[in-house]
């Protein structure tokens, strides 16, 4: 039964629903959509779909992950980072709106969908740790910044270029921004006002909500004197009926590029949302890998029923939580209400003004240009500054797929560099004690002329192997013509390849040729063991392991053969066993 429910994680809390969680589950559920909607039908026009597809997003999708999602809180659903790098990808396969554009869209969420699915199947969530916190927070801002100032257009009444490189937008916005419409501006501006106002009396005010009904009512009753403001006009009524994406192998080889950004991207934002909202709580556990089949399944069953591709959101996940939603009901009670309005409500939003739509997205994706990070950083960590930086500056001008190549480029180059230049230390004795510390944090340290100690802070292989020889080379340099022992504190190598045993059974032999004895101390079992299978005894005995770094330069000044030998014999058992 357990392994059922871990797969079907709704059966862990449904079958023990209690009805006090109601209440809080059901104002969550009503809160999530009533903002969820206006959302909705203002992200799909961001991915360049007609309105109608954003509230086709916020059902099968958030359905679906109700039942295989992990996480009890996470709002899943159309967002607009998602719908940009939508827009970006198929805009150069086919013009925004036609018949070809959306079945292409609903062809990635199918891509998309596929391909998370597979990697939670074969347990490959620990992808994403390749990415770095500055990378992510530098790629968010970046897409943030780049969809508010593309809505411009809409916010101002002006047919702004649109595109995924902020310089040319910019550009277009200079000259052009002369020719804004009055009338949208104004209305346009009083719903940000309204928006900002709002949420810093209450975050709980439903303020997408307040600016919907006031643009609604505005140009329903005053229209006439409104002519020039657009208004998103008829929405379909009615249910997503069932149809399999067209799978056109050459449109999804060109697809493939934008599927991977997105199946990266959704899947950051759903574990970073995940784990945040999880810490508040202790009634369950984000699991990595079921978040992925989640999302796959949301993906790839939204496809069937006119869905392009989703992920949680920020701003609704956080308005969930504070709603007091405990449970996946909260979703469900959201898709029940995307229901009734995609049956009854629609014509309702005829009379909504874009740039309201616009007020509500550009509000929204400010808010996640994090300055604040990239402040504490500069202070910080140098190096996590400029990651951000360069991160940020490349996503903004080169667009969002080279963006994220970049960032994932500059984190594997970064983790390669730290790990193959680990931190290498020289260790001095503790006066009057057995311990040995680091001679740059304690200077009453005692070095000996005649004893090399140091530690190597990483796993020993093949991309830090050359920078252990030439960090160990300097430092016995530095000791000159008197060094007769040297000890390596292994306790910081928790793994060594065949190229480190290999280089370190050169070392050996290279230091026996200058009369230089070389000792182990502090061994873990894993590493001993593959020391030895490398056939390290072959060079060396027993004497030369020791369980701490006293015990090795203590038997090479007083030869204490008693405790070496009780050493070497707990060794040889551990290693027979």
């Amino acid at each position: 039964m357990k392994k059922i429910q871990k797969l079907i994680p709704i059966l862990e809390w449904l079958p023990s629903y209690k009805a006090s969680s109601f209440r809080g589950d059901f104002i969550a559920g009503i809160t999530v959509a009533i903002i969820l909607i206006p959302q909705g039908i203002a992200y799909a026009l961001i991915a360049g779909l007609p309105p109608i597809y954003g509230l086709y997003c916020a059902l099968v999708p958030q359905l679906v992950y109700a039942v295989f999602g992990s996480s009890r809180q996470v709002a899943i659903g159309p967002v607009a980072m998602d719908s940009l790098i939508v827009a970006t990808g198929v805009s150069t396969l086919a013009l925004a709106g036609s018949n070809s554009y959306i079945s292409i869209a609903i062809l990635l969420a199918f891509m998309v969908g596929g391909i998370q699915f597979l990697l939670g199947v074969f347990r490959l969530g620990f992808i994403v740790n390749f990415l770095s916190k500055p990378v992510i927070t530098g790629f968010t801002s970046a897409v943030a910044l780049t969809i508010g100032i593309n809505q411009f257009r809409n916010l101002f009444g002006v047919d702004f270029l649109q595109s995924d490189q902020i310089q040319y937008v910019l550009e277009d916005i200079w000259y052009n921004f002369i020719d804004y419409d009055f009338q949208t501006t104004i209305i346009g501006l009083i719903s940000v006002s309204i928006i900002i106002i709002s949420r810093k009396i209450n975050k709980k005010i439903p303020n997408a909500l307040i600016v919907v009904v006031f643009g609604i009512l505005v140009m329903r009753y005053f229209g006439n004197d409104f002519k020039n403001v657009t208004i998103i006009k008829d929405i379909p009524s009615g249910l997503p009926t069932f149809s399999f994406p067209e799978l056109d192998v050459s449109q999804m080889r060109e697809l493939l590029p934008i599927a991977l950004t997105l199946v990266m991207v959704g899947y950051l934002e759903t574990i970073t949302i995940g784990k945040s909202l999880e810490a508040k709580q202790d009634e369950y556990k984000i699991r990595p890998n079921q978040e992925l089949i989640a999302l796959g399944l949301s993906n790839l069953i939204g496809s069937w029923f006119k869905a392009y591709p989703s992920t949680s959101s920020f701003s609704r996940s956080a308005i969930n939580q504070e709603s007091g939603a405990t449970t996946g009901m909260a979703s469900l009670i959201s898709v029940l209400m995307v229901v009734i309005t995609l049956l009854f409500l629609t014509p309702l939003f005829y009379y909504l003004p874009n740039t309201v739509l616009a007020a509500i997205i550009i509000v929204a994706v400010f808010g996640l240009v994090n300055i604040k990070e990239a402040i504490f950083l500069w202070k910080a960590n140098n190096l996590d500054f400029w990651l951000l930086i360069v991160t940020f500056f490349s996503t903004l001008l080169l667009g969002i797929e080279y963006g994220i190549t970049i960032g994932v480029g500059l984190s594997l180059i970064i983790l390669i560099f730290r790990t193959s230049r680990p931190y290498v230390v020289e260790l001095g004795k503790v006066p009057d004690s057995d311990f040995y510390r680091n001679k740059d944090r304690f200077s009453e340290v005692i070095i000996d002329k005649q004893v090399l100690v140091f530690r190597f802070d990483s796993q020993l292989f093949y991309a830090s192997a050359s920078y252990f020889i030439e960090t160990l080379e300097m430092m016995v340099e530095e000791k000159g013509e008197d060094l007769k022992l040297i000890v390596l504190d292994a306790e910081s190598i928790n793994r060594v390849d065949s190229t480190g045993v290999e280089m370190l059974k050169e070392r050996i032999r290279y230091y026996k040729k200058k009369d230089i004895l070389f000792y182990f101390a502090g061994v873990k079992g894993p590493v001993r063991d593959q020391l030895f299978r490398g056939k390290i005894l072959d060079l060396i005995t027993l004497d030369h392991f020791y369980m701490r770094v006293n015990g090795a330069v203590n038997y090479y000044k007083t030869g204490e053969k008693e405790y070496q030998n009780r050493y070497a014999n707990y060794i040889h058992q551990s290693y027979e066993q």
